[in-house]
């Protein structure tokens, strides 16, 4: 991040005007390559079989994520094939000390074949935006931060390491899209405790598994991956990683969190990098 903090530096000592130009032109720009993101990612939909759930394909799962769906969903509930979230929080860009910035995102989900793309703009500065392109996009991995949406700032993550993550992020995030977590739509669940239960996804040649807790209402409660790619030095450290939601809202006969939290697990301890709230939620269903 070295490279960066360097170019973020010179940046901010533009003239105001020559500042003002730039953000224009990044925001054009920045737009234009969210369409082609998102022309990927509608370009790898297909069609979901069965169209709607039924609660019988329940019968052999764990006990916890039976009643998880049951209190999520209604028997004949349509399938959910893509999801438009817009979200607001903060963000904590420190790799050493804690540096958290305010965010606001919108964010688009496919669930077959499963993809999404994160459009972030974080305000660093006063008059200094960084913009930032979190995808999954047929079985790829995408991680983008630029400043003005022109520079890109220090040297993004490539190869299989990222796409798992980003895979991860899918499974865990489909809280929001939870017809996505039925066996049916390719997800194997394997018990753990009263509480808990472990979820496999395979796309492709990305193969994860999350651990998912399971409150007293029902709901889950949390996610951890036993090791997510964490972004040290533009490399990607294997490290425990954990997601928190809260705040169930009822949504077209289910029930969505709309307040959530994702932290490391590092050895002085927990470290969160990122709370935020859903602003708003559409869902498009099979028919």
């Amino acid at each position: 991040m070295a490279d960066g903090h360097l170019l973020l530096a010179a940046v901010v000592l533009l003239p105001v005007g020559a500042l003002f130009a730039l953000s224009v032109v990044g925001a054009a720009r920045w737009r234009h390559a969210t369409r082609r993101l998102m022309r990927r990612l509608d370009a790898a939909r297909r069609p979901i079989k069965p169209a709607h759930f039924d609660a019988r394909e329940l019968e052999d799962l764990p006990a916890p994520v039976q009643r998880y769906f049951r209190t999520v969903l209604v028997n004949g509930q349509a399938m959910v094939t893509s999801v438009y979230l817009g979200q607001q929080g903060r963000i904590d860009l420190g790799e050493t000390e804690p540096r958290w910035k305010p965010f606001t995102a919108t964010q688009r989900i496919t669930t077959q074949a499963p993809g999404f793309v994160w459009d972030s703009s974080v305000a660093l500065l006063p008059g200094l935006k960084v913009r930032v392109h979190d995808a999954y996009l047929a079985g790829s991995g995408i991680l983008r931060p630029a400043a003005l949406g022109l520079f890109t700032l220090g040297t993004p993550p490539l190869g299989d390491e990222l796409a798992e993550g980003e895979l991860m992020r899918f499974l865990a995030e489909a809280v929001w899209y939870p017809t996505a977590l039925l066996p049916s739509q390719g997800v194997a669940w394997t018990p753990v405790d009263a509480r808990s239960a472990r979820a496999t996804l395979i796309d492709g040649g990305q193969r994860v598994n999350l651990l998912f807790r399971f409150g007293g209402d029902g709901l889950i409660e949390s996610v951890r991956a036993d090791a997510r790619g964490r972004t040290e030095g533009g490399k990607l450290v294997p490290t425990p990683w954990e997601g928190r939601w809260w705040n169930a809202t009822a949504y077209n006969g289910m029930l969505l969190p709309m307040d959530a939290e994702v932290s490391w697990h590092l050895p002085a301890g927990l470290r969160a990098y990122w709370r935020g709230t859903v602003t708003h939620l559409t869902c498009e269903f099979e028919t």
